[in-house]
């Protein structure tokens, strides 16, 4: 489950436990309810935010609980229950290519699949070094990526070569191989390091006091094809100006 503070301008999302932070139905819930609260707060009192995700134990996320679609008895209930999971994940990217805020992941563990994909839904991600890989497992397991999944990754993953070797090779990057890849942004000594790291960041960020909804709009524009994929329309030039026009 997730569990939700806020320092100051700060909210602080963290996945909470020893396991591999399975994306369940219940899990993905509970992150999508935390990510509501923190927009009804921001409503309620507007300025500069962040947001900072975490997790305890090895894991950041290793994906998708598969053993509960595997657990459905036949191999068509299990295609039907991962497909039910892919389709609750898909409102989550949303959720977080739409926040009104920058957003940190602190990678504190292995994050593998939809635990990758929850990693780089955000604007930046700092990782511990000393225990961790990030991993598209699909590949060696025999399953398709999702299409939002293929565009998000196209949109954070800048280098073709890093994309071919996540998607076509599903390569398991260490800490300093990801960010010598520009996947993850810094690369720290432990898990607390990595969270704090990403604190330092996240406070910067809601010191500019940038307006949040604008901030959306700017990441929406950044990345068209992602948001797309999960639903999210861009802003036209109409409501662009709109906008512009009432900051004057």
């Amino acid at each position: 489950m997730f569990a939700l503070e806020r320092r100051d301008r700060v909210f602080v999302l963290t996945i909470t436990g020893d396991g591999e932070h399975r994306l369940n139905a219940d899990a993905i819930a509970s992150l999508r309810s935390s990510l509501a609260e923190i927009r009804s707060q921001v409503a309620a009192a507007p300025g500069g935010y962040a947001l900072v995700t975490a997790a305890e134990g090895r894991f950041f996320s290793n994906g998708f609980d598969l053993a509960w679609a595997n657990a459905a008895g036949t191999p068509s209930a299990s295609r039907q229950r991962l497909s039910s999971l892919v389709a609750l994940f898909r409102p989550v990217v949303a959720d977080l290519l739409s926040l009104p805020m920058p957003t940190v992941a602190a990678v504190t563990g292995h994050a593998a699949a939809a635990g990758f994909m929850l990693a780089i839904s955000h604007d930046y991600a700092v990782m511990r070094g000393d225990r961790g890989v990030l991993y598209m497992s699909e590949l060696d397991i025999g399953l398709p990526f999702p299409d939002y999944f293929m565009s998000l990754m196209r949109a954070k993953i800048a280098d073709i070569r890093t994309l071919r070797d996540v998607t076509l090779r599903a390569k398991k990057f260490s800490a300093a191989e990801a960010e010598a890849r520009g996947i993850v942004d810094s690369v720290h000594g432990s898990a607390a390091e990595t969270v704090e790291a990403a604190l330092r960041m996240a406070k910067e960020l809601a010191a500019r006091n940038w307006d949040g909804g604008v901030y959306a709009t700017i990441r929406m524009g950044a990345f068209p094809e992602a948001c797309a994929a999960v639903g999210l329309e861009e802003e036209g030039d109409e409501e662009k100006g709109k906008t512009f026009v009432s900051k004057l």
